[in-house]
């Protein structure tokens, strides 16, 4: 018996055999299957094996651990209402404040921002704290 190479079948074979091929890979690739049909079943049973058996191992990356600290200087920002700040320009009362809120020793306010309602009222204030 002789042996064929590999791609010798596709040129033996008939031509509508190869449409057939062609039209179910393209169907596969393009999915042109509807939900009410086996093969649709099949890629959704496919689908759940391939979640529930897949090793965590496959998708733990080799990446290093991010830092624990935050990258940005401003660690917290904290909102206040404007009866707790008083005056936005008193950096001094409004770490008080902050410490007294969250129990904190060591705050430093980086930056007040006061926050406006629709009728241009200061509903609050963002603090940024490192």
């Amino acid at each position: 018996m002789t042996r064929q190479p590999r791609l010798a079948w596709l040129s033996t074979c008939k031509l509508e055999n190869v449409r057939g091929l062609f039209t179910t890979l393209k169907k596969i690739f393009f999915w042109n299957y509807a939900r009410n049909t086996w093969q649709w079943d099949l890629l959704c049973v496919v689908i759940l094996i391939f979640i529930f058996l897949t090793p965590k191992s496959w998708f733990a990356s080799g990446e290093r651990p991010l830092e624990k600290m935050h990258p940005s200087p401003v660690a917290t920002t904290v909102v206040l209402t404007p009866e707790v700040v008083g005056n936005e320009g008193d950096k001094g009362r409004i770490e008080e404040r902050v410490r007294a809120l969250t129990g904190r020793t060591n705050v430093e306010v980086v930056a007040v921002r006061k926050i406006l309602d629709p009728e241009g009222r200061t509903r609050s204030f963002e603090v940024d704290i490192r």
